[in-house]
């Protein structure tokens, strides 16, 4: 059990550190596109908040990934696709971890589901924020034009 812990921990830090990165550079593509958000056609509204989305996506993939790998390197899968995919299954904390895996190495099927519930949750909490961000922003722009449109000219 122990060992579990000696590998599990440092990888779900390596998965930390991988959701921070893209995490950062999620926040600063939007930070770039905030103000043309208020501006642009709705498809390209639609188009930013996509990126945003497939970039933290991209992490959470990549994380399973890096756990795949630990795996293939413990022996637990013969190819990659098969450690991929229960890599994937665990991240999103679907089961079966410790069904598939042997018994020397059961215990980091639930530590990567536990990573991935919070990886995902980061993810999920980072997304709302821009939304919520991004259509306030849009709210505040067209109020700001309607009351432009109101008020008569001078003279």
């Amino acid at each position: 059990m122990l060992i579990n812990l000696l590998i599990g921990v440092p990888v779900m830090a390596l998965c930390l550190v991988f959701q921070v990165r893209l995490l950062v550079y999620a926040l600063q593509y939007y930070g770039r596109q905030r103000q043309a958000f208020c501006t642009v056609r709705r498809s390209s509204r639609l188009l930013i908040i996509s990126s945003v989305m497939l970039i933290l996506v991209f992490g959470n993939l990549l994380q399973a990934a890096l756990w795949a790998l630990v795996f293939m390197l413990l022996g637990e899968f013969s190819s990659f696709s098969e450690a991929f995919y229960h890599s994937l299954v665990n991240f999103a904390t679907l089961g079966y971890g410790d069904f598939v895996m042997s018994d020397t190495w059961k215990l980091l099927g639930p530590l990567e589901a536990l990573n991935g519930i919070l990886m995902v949750g980061v993810s999920t909490s980072a997304l709302m924020w821009i939304l919520q961000n991004a259509f306030t922003a849009l709210a505040e722009h067209q109020a700001a034009n309607q009351q432009t449109v109101k008020q008569p000219a001078e003279k």
